[in-house]
Parts: structure tokens; sequence; C-alpha cells
């Protein structure tokens, strides 16, 4: 891992992504060509946002962690706000579109996704309830 990045653990990814704020995931393998070419670019767009937490799973090491988020391909990102997960996918993205990313979840009104997430949840309830008889 990088100065400018955490490695996260079944121990500590609760801890971390729970924390107020912007947190990325990477999830990698050292044997993975796409993951090898992606964590250069996650490092030096994390060394120029030091206020947000850049953490990486290797999920050679962390399988039960990688099942438990059903990573199916490496590299995925993760984006998380607030403890809000505002994006989830794999492969590996360009820096300008990182960079683009990290601009667009900034720039979020997450008072707004919070009201937008509790509406889908009331609906998707009022679906699953039955009509009173």
């Amino acid at each position: 891992m990088g100065a400018t990045t955490v490695e996260l653990t079944e121990q500590s990814f609760k801890s971390v992504v729970e924390r107020d704020g912007v947190v990325l995931v990477d999830w990698w393998a050292p044997w993975c060509g796409p993951c090898r070419a992606f964590g250069p670019i996650y490092e030096k767009v994390a060394a120029r946002h030091p206020d947000l937490v850049f953490a990486k799973v290797n999920t050679e090491v962390e399988q039960g962690l990688a099942g438990a988020f059903e990573i199916r391909s490496i590299p995925t990102l993760m984006v998380l706000r607030d403890k809000v997960l505002l994006f989830s996918q794999a492969g590996a993205l360009p820096e300008s579109a990182l960079e683009d990313l990290i601009r667009r979840v900034r720039a979020l009104d997450m008072d707004a996704v919070r009201a937008q997430i509790a509406a889908e949840l009331e609906a998707e309830q009022k679906k699953e309830t039955p009509p009173a008889a």
C-alpha cells in the first residue's frame, strides 16, 4: 500500500467505511493485470485528495470480505459518502474518470440522496405489503 492508501481487512472494514466523508474502496488482487494497472492511478489520485479515504482490499487475503460484498470481478471500485454507497463498478477507471467521479460525489446533496433512498424504500415496502382485507 502506498502512503496515501489504507489496507482494509475484515477487522478494519466497518470502522473505515462507516465514517463520515468520502471513502473509496479498491477491490484488487496481486495477480490481476488490470488491478496492477489501476493501482498507480489510484495512488496518484489519492495523493491529490488527502481529505478523502482511499482504501484497498486484497481479495486474495480477504476472501470472506470479498464474498460478503459479492465481488465477482476485479478491480471493483466502490465509493461511499457519509455511510451511503453511491458507486460500485468493476473495471479499471482512467485517471480523468476517477477525478470526475470524485468531483461528482463531492457535489452531491446528501440530504437529497437520503430522501430519495427513503422514498424508494417506502415504495418497495408498499409493493410488498398486501392490502388489508
